[in-house]
């Protein structure tokens, strides 16, 4: 995709919804870079804290002072000035982690695995995928499986009517594989090819949550052989880096192959996708910027470092 391509429509969807992370990382930027003349020890001191005020983190802050230091020395600069390109131009190698831009293709038959705690945004974030997906040409099919939280398939449901997909779901407390079973069953019965599973937010039993996945996933290679199945993990952006702290228990207990940064829009700390980039070597698939169904957009890293430092 070309730039002129790219830019009216993902990256004035970006700059809008990073406004919020946009203004604290340009004003405490700016700040620094306009109140020092000269590159000195107080220069790097504040670019630091600015940095990590922006959920950046420590590790990734480091790294890009670190990076910033050896190539100021190399090219003998003296201006703080100068020195704004060369931090972006380092944001933007970072977030090379986060590349191929945009949703990796999927498999003729797919099953997306949808995980993360309770309150993130998953199950909105499920809805939305379904609506991304269809309005691509693939057949979708919900499957319900967070069976444990009250209203969970009622909420699920009602995304399945805004996206125009069915849904497979069972009484509250039912065995979600058995659910999962059912909606492969249909998926096959109907000819959908793509599967989106609900599942359960459970994080402070990485045991529970690891045997309940290998469960699913047993069902899926029987049931769906041969099928590309992805583990996605839905982060809440406003949570910053207690978001960083949950994809990493996560990481522990399943193998992950992406990332949903919900609620991107309604946050200061969107320096939480460089965290990420930087420190989980995830890449991020979808950034939710609104409340709309067309709200969730592919996720698209050159366009996110040129929002936050336009």
């Amino acid at each position: 995709m070309s730039e002129k391509e790219r830019k009216p429509g993902l990256f004035s969807k970006l700059f809008g919804g990073l406004a919020k992370t946009r203004d604290t990382i340009a004003a405490a930027l700016d700040n620094v870079f306009t109140s020092h003349r000269e590159i000195d020890e107080d220069f790097y001191d504040e670019l630091e804290a600015a940095l990590i005020q922006a959920d950046i983190g420590v590790p990734t802050t480091m790294a890009l002072i670190a990076r910033l230091k050896a190539q100021i020395k190399e090219r003998k600069m003296k201006e703080a000035e100068a020195a704004k390109t060369l931090l972006r131009d380092s944001m933007a190698d970072i977030m090379k982690n986060c590349e191929p831009t945009g949703t990796p293709p999927l498999g003729e038959r797919t099953v997306l695995l949808v995980v993360g705690v309770n309150g993130v945004g998953k199950t909105t974030s499920i809805g939305k995928m379904a609506a991304h997906y269809t309005a691509q040409g693939r057949t979708v099919l919900l499957a319900a499986a967070d069976t444990f939280r009250a209203a969970a398939a009622e909420q699920l449901t009602i995304w399945s009517e805004r996206a125009g997909v069915p849904i497979v779901r069972h009484a509250e407390g039912a065995d979600p594989a058995s659910v999962v079973f059912d909606a492969l069953s249909a998926a096959k019965a109907r000819g959908r090819d793509l599967v989106l599973v609900d599942t359960a937010g459970r994080l402070h039993n990485k045991t529970h949550l690891m045997e309940e996945l290998k469960k699913i996933r047993r069902v899926i290679d029987k049931e769906a052989a041969g099928a590309d199945v992805r583990v996605l993990l839905v982060l809440d952006a406003t949570t910053g880096q207690n978001g960083l702290s949950q994809a990493k228990v996560f990481a522990e207990a399943v193998s992950l192959d992406g990332i949903v940064l919900a609620k991107l829009d309604g946050t200061a700390k969107g320096g939480i996708a460089l965290a990420i980039a930087y420190e989980m070597k995830t890449p991020v698939w979808f950034a939710g910027l609104g409340e709309g169904i067309a709200d969730l957009q592919p996720f698209d890293a050159r366009a996110f470092v040129e929002s936050m430092l336009p």
